[in-house]
Order: structure tokens, then sequence, then C-alpha cells
């Protein structure tokens, strides 16, 4: 069973992988905000902003500017999602003896190599504004890790829009608050900068704990206990969110 599960979800996922091959307009999509959003605060208003500490301001940010990435890319996995339930795609899956969950995961797999790649075009673009790590192999294997569980919790709220939703602009509308959410974090200001009830928040949600554990790792500071904070949100999330979607999944398909 475990062998065909494996099977039908490499056969899936290549299927959807061949859809994104031929509308790379996504990936480059889905990079583009994040790219516009790095220019603006590093020429624009980067001069203005005291982030405490002597490192360029590419620096600084480019950790929010990573999640904002995949916040923005996985909304294409919850609009692929319910294209395919409209189009009677799961239905004619169902006809066929393939493990059912197969069908999600090969979504959310898509989901995961489309974002490492806007991820990649991203920090490739840092790097031409200047961005400069000190961080060595671990640290980068590190972030990495951080990225792939930050994608995979994401595109698995992702997948309950997908399920659910009545329209095409309601399944993708729910990817604008997880955009937002790193605007109210450290990702761009020092949250010692904020005023009281917006401090509070900004300290305690968990973008912040992930974007000061992975600015950490690139600075190659200590990341002190940022990183378990970090890793107990994105286990958390990811394993809430994987049993909603597949209570959805169960309850579209029965």
């Amino acid at each position: 069973m475990t062998t065909h599960f494996f099977g039908d979800t490499a056969v899936l996922t290549g299927r959807s992988l061949r859809h994104i091959t031929r509308s790379l307009d996504t990936i480059i999509t889905t990079a583009i905000m994040p790219i516009a959003f790095m220019l603006l605060f590093v020429f624009v208003f980067g001069g203005a902003i005291d982030t405490g500490s002597d490192t360029q301001y590419v620096d600084y940010l480019l950790p929010g500017i990573l999640l904002i990435t995949v916040a923005s890319g996985v909304s294409y996995t919850a609009y692929r999602l319910f294209l395919d339930m409209q189009g009677g795609i799961f239905e004619r899956f169902q006809s066929m003896p393939i493990a059912r969950s197969s069908v999600l995961w090969a979504h959310v797999l898509t989901s995961l190599v489309a974002n490492l790649v806007s991820l990649a075009i991203v920090v490739g673009v840092a790097f031409i504004m200047g961005f400069r790590t000190g961080a060595d192999l671990l640290a980068w294997l590190a972030v990495a890790g951080i990225m792939v569980l930050f994608t995979l919790a994401l595109t698995w709220l992702a997948v309950i829009p997908g399920l659910t939703a009545k329209s095409v602009d309601g399944a993708s509308a729910f990817s604008y608050p997880l955009i937002f959410l790193p605007f109210i974090s450290s990702a761009f200001v020092p949250t010692e900068s904020m005023p009281g009830p917006v401090r509070v928040f900004a300290e305690y949600q968990p973008v912040t704990a992930i974007v000061d554990a992975i600015r950490a790792l690139f600075t190659g500071q200590p990341v002190g206990s940022d990183i378990w904070i970090a890793l107990a949100w994105l286990v958390g999330i990811l394993v809430v969110a994987y049993g909603f979607a597949m209570l959805a999944y169960r309850r579209k398909i029965s």
C-alpha cells in the first residue's frame, strides 16, 4: 500500500509539474511581488528605517521577503486545486485504483517545488542588490529546512480553501492575510519601535520567531530559543492544517 501511495503521488506530481512548466509565468508572478517589495523598502524606505544594527537593510528584511514569497505562492495551490475540483478531475481519479490522498499530496509537492524555485529567484535578486551573509553550509541548510516546513504548513492551509471555496476568488483570497502578517512582525522594523498592543501581537505571532531565526542564521549569530519557537509554530500549524485538510477532503469525496 505504501509503495502504491508513493508511486501514485509521483505520477500525479509529475502531471502537476508539467502544468507548471507550461505556465512559467506562475512562478515569475509569484516572485515579482516580493522582489517589488524588496526594491521599494531597500531603495525608497531603507534609508529612513533604523533597525538598531549595522547590517545593510537588504540583509535585515530578506527573511521577511522570503516568507512573503511563499505566502503569495501558495495561493496558486488553492487556485489549481479548486479548478481540479470544479473540472471533475477528482471524480475521475476516484474511479481509478489509486491512493486517494496522493491527489492532495501531488498538489502539495508541486507547490513545494514551485515555491523553492521562486525563493531561489528572490535570493538571487537579493544578492544582486547587495545581500551578503556569513552563513556557512549548515546554516544555509537550516534556513532551507525552515522554508520547506513553512511552505508545507502554508500549502496545507491552502488546500482547505481549495477544497471548500465556492469561487476561484474565494479559493485564492485566503493568502492575503498571510502576506500581510510579516508587516506586523520584526520582518521590516524592530518590534521595539511599535506601539504597545501592536508590539505585543508582533512579538508573539509566529512570523517574528521565524524571521528572527532565519536572520540569526544568515548573520552567523546564535539563534537562541527563536529557532525552537519557530519550529514549534511550524510543526503545530502543519499538523493542524493537514488534519483539517484531510477532513475537508473526506467530506468532499464521500
